[in-house]
């Protein structure tokens, strides 16, 4: 062994014994300084022996009164609390908004796979028995998330408005045990139809989807009473005072808003299951999923357009109400600061008439050989054009003060007429009367129709249509020269007839075209991409339309909790912009689509094959 290495090995030994020595020697030097007299603390007597000063005296005193003072102190209910960034009312109102389009998601798709599957059932057609399947597929993960957010938004409500929330649930108390177990039976209702599928009898399945449609609409009905009780209460003095629970149940608009809400959560369910089936339509690779979800995103089209139809008749019977009980409510829906809100409500109603025209007109692709009826689609689009300009156009323009000096006031002097009820309810149900014509053209195309009546069926339903619209629109002028308490009184009439003509006409059609002659096949699949991306802009809009309108019917109390009865106190007792407004609903929509995308794709992976069977393969 060389000297250097047995220097090295001297170094590793005596490194380390180096280092603990020197460790030591400081923990000793250290002990040293810190014994020494100057580094004592200095000498005090101790504190029993010690009398107290006056500062720590009056200390010690200011310390005991305020422990008294605390525990003194009554019990007070915080009226509200601030959430933060965003502010408690934009936060409770998006929180509302998902947990309520969630929900009307939840309660329109088992309405229609009930119909589906029923029709599937008498037909013995499996392809309706599927279809009803893949739509229920879409229900478990979106029933957690209603429930999710409905329990975000109790929390919510609870912690940033507890007065008021108090003061509801003293009022509605009777109706929370009912609601509550109605839950627990719409949950064994759903995923006992869902995970049964095949399991059980038809008739059998058909009653749990029967089962689960009649829950889900009665806890709609429960949570109906609350929301309207808000905008028109009865059944309380004065003051807040419970007189009758039935009563604040059975409010002066909670019958229209049910009736209402039906009608638009199964065109709302219809559109958003119609741009699922686009969604897949457009992922598909073969041509038989094409097919399939081609005919599955028509199917759902025709639920959301067939509901939509006598949508805007619930809407009036809901204003009407909406006015009958309060003057000043509806001069401020239709007049105040919620009136150019319904020119925002005409332009996206008169996209979706056009978007479901649209994709009518292109559904007449799918059928083989030329299309004589394609011939009547440029007069459609022309009255759907006109249509939509009138209902479009506002009653007061904003403008500079020059221009209103040379229109003579806020009203154009020639537009301006077309700005009231009378020009846009004709307008309306002329719209609805030519979106009716187009799916009648649909409907025929590729058919022949062989009946020996069919000259005269088809000059019927040409005289009901005609005399229909020339009567919509003799109305609409002849209330231009009537007070207005009958000018409202006349939309009636415009609506049972244009009823009238869609039931007639319908039930002619189908007597029609019994055995009608096929001239073509319909080629499912076939249909361009646009098509599916007009199904996703129907879906889209009809959501932001409901977000839109929800606002308008939240807003209408101002600055009451409770109209009338419980005032609002906060620092958001106040009503928004209509900028703001559409802000705050354009990202609730956006956060929705991307939520229902996630729901979208965990259905998927129900049709995705095993990881193990793949790699194996």
């Amino acid at each position: 062994m060389t000297n250097g290495a047995k220097n090295r090995k001297l170094l590793i030994l005596f490194g380390p014994v180096a280092g603990i020595a020197l460790f030591i020697a400081v923990v000793w030097i250290a002990s040293v300084f810190v014994h020494r007299s100057e580094y004592r603390d200095a000498y005090r007597a101790p504190a029993a022996t010690a009398d107290a000063t006056p500062r720590a005296e009056g200390l010690a005193a200011e310390k005991a009164d305020a422990e008294t003072k605390a525990r003194a102190k009554p019990y007070e209910e915080s009226q509200y609390r601030a959430f933060p960034i965003v502010g408690s009312r934009v936060a409770i109102w998006a929180v509302a908004q998902l947990h309520l389009l969630f929900a009307a998601f939840v309660l329109a798709v088992p309405i229609f796979a009930f119909i589906v599957e029923a029709i599937g059932y008498k037909t013995g057609d499996l392809r309706y028995d599927r279809l009803a399947h893949e739509f229920t597929k879409l229900l478990s993960v979106s029933f957690s998330l209603t429930a999710t957010f409905g329990a975000f938004l109790t929390f919510m409500l609870i912690a940033l408005y507890p007065k008021f929330t108090n003061y509801l649930m003293s009022v509605f108390s009777p109706t929370f045990l009912p609601y509550v177990l109605l839950f627990f039976f719409e949950a064994f209702f759903l995923y006992t139809y869902y995970y049964g599928w095949g399991k059980f009898h038809p008739l059998v399945h058909l009653g749990l989807g029967l089962g689960l449609n009649i829950v889900g609409t009665a806890i709609m009905l429960i949570a109906n009473a609350w929301l309207t009780f808000m905008m028109s209460p009865r059944g309380v003095s004065d003051t807040g005072a419970v007189l009758s629970v039935w009563d604040a149940v059975y409010n002066y608009t909670w019958m229209p808003i049910n009736v209402h809400r039906i009608i638009a959560n199964v065109a709302f369910g219809g559109s958003v299951a119609a741009a699922y089936a686009a969604f897949k339509f457009l992922q598909a690779e073969t041509e038989e999923e094409r097919a399939h979800y081609d005919w599955m995103g028509y199917i759902g089209n025709f639920v959301a357009i067939s509901a939509f139809l006598p949508l805007p008749f619930a809407g009036y019977w809901l204003a009407k109400e909406i006015y009958a009980f309060s003057q000043t409510l509806g001069l401020t829906m239709m007049g105040g600061a919620f009136s150019w809100l319904f020119i925002i409500q005409a332009v996206l109603i008169g996209n979706l008439f056009l978007a479901a025209n649209y994709y009518l007109w292109l559904g007449m692709g799918r059928v083989e050989g030329v299309q004589p009826l394609q011939k009547f689609i440029k007069y459609l689009l022309l009255g759907i054009a006109l249509c939509f300009m009138v209902w479009a156009t506002p009653r007061s323009i904003i403008a500079t003060v020059s221009e209103l000096r040379a229109m003579g006031g806020s009203s154009h002097p020639i537009l301006g007429y077309l700005g009231v009820m009378s020009a846009k309810n004709t307008a309306v149900n002329i719209l609805i009367l030519t979106t009716f014509m187009s799916f009648l053209l649909y409907r025929r195309t590729g058919k022949i129709a062989t009946v020996t009546w069919a000259k005269r069926g088809h000059a019927a339903q040409l005289a009901i249509f005609a005399s229909v619209a020339v009567f919509v629109i003799f109305l609409g002028v002849y209330g231009y020269f009537v007070e207005a308490t009958v000018r409202i009184k006349l939309s009636v009439p415009q609506v049972l007839s244009v009823l009238c003509a869609m039931v007639s006409i319908t039930a002619i059609d189908v007597f029609l075209f019994r055995g009608a002659r096929r001239t073509g096949e319909v080629r499912w699949g076939r249909m361009p991409a646009i098509s599916q991306y007009v199904l996703i802009f129907i879906a889209v809009t009809f959501t932001w339309l409901m977000g839109l309108m929800g606002y308008v019917r939240s807003g209408l109390r101002q600055h009451w909790h409770v109209y009338g009865v419980i005032r609002d106190q906060s620092v958001d007792a106040f009503t928004p912009t209509l900028g703001f407004a559409t802000k705050v609903v354009s990202v609730t929509v956006l956060l929705f689509f991307l939520l229902i995308g996630v729901v979208f794709w965990i259905a998927s992976l129900h049709d995705r094959p095993d990881f193990e069977r793949t790699k194996a393969s």
